[in-house]
């Protein structure tokens, strides 16, 4: 058994995946119409590299010519977590990309004829039917034939990130948390017999941290 050194090292930060791709200038005009960051553009006599960031991310993909010698279109299972599926789902579909259904496990299996995912290969429609955090997923492909999927995360498990960070990588990142604590807090308040928390802004700052550290929300 390995055992898992607990103590802090320098911080590792994923920063680019690579991206096999046949044609630099038809991929730039794909992920720029993502709405994705174009970072970098440069060349050499044989070589060129591009540069995109997703919004919000702190991970970026590269790809051109001589980049890598993998096949265009082995890329799968690129995972790009969300906060709301529908609506990351409604941007894409209105820059004209084509995007999947949504859909969640089979259950406890894993095996069949459908793409991949982290779950496995069988993917039933629709959302997870009690939306749970990690569960519903859609996916779309570059023109290469890349696969990109979409992960509904809206809390993280234990363990998962460190519990003295409390991060938010955009203001509709930031803007869903508060929703949710909202509506928790209305639930909270309801209990409560109905009445007006003064303190509210502690309670919802206590349930984000919580929420987004994965430790038991506040009731």
């Amino acid at each position: 058994m390995t055992e898992t050194n607990q103590t802090r090292t320098a911080d590792m930060k994923l920063e680019i995946v690579v991206i096999p791709v046949s044609d630099p200038d038809r991929s730039k005009e794909f992920y720029a119409n993502l709405g994705w960051r174009l970072d970098a553009d440069f060349a050499g006599t044989d070589f060129r590299v591009m540069q995109f960031t997703p919004p919000g991310s702190g991970c970026s993909i590269i790809f051109g010519k001589n980049v890598t010698a993998a096949a265009p279109g082995s890329a799968q299972g690129l995972y790009l977590i969300v906060s709301d599926i529908e609506a990351a789902r409604k941007e894409l579909i209105g820059r004209g990309v084509k995007v999947s259904d949504a859909f969640h496990p089979a259950g406890d299996v894993y095996t069949g004829p459908d793409e991949p995912y982290l779950f496995g290969r069988v993917r039933t429609g629709g959302l997870h039917p009690e939306r749970g955090t990690y569960r519903s997923f859609a996916s779309f492909s570059d023109p290469d034939g890349n696969g990109w999927l979409f992960q509904e995360v809206t809390a993280r498990l234990p363990g998962r990130v460190d519990a003295t960070d409390t991060i938010f990588t955009s203001s509709k990142e930031l803007a869903a948390a508060l929703r949710r604590a909202g509506a928790a807090h209305g639930e909270h308040e309801k209990r409560s017999g109905g009445e007006y928390d003064e303190g509210w802004p502690d309670w919802y700052a206590e349930y984000m941290v919580k929420e987004q550290s994965g430790e038991p929300l506040p009731t």
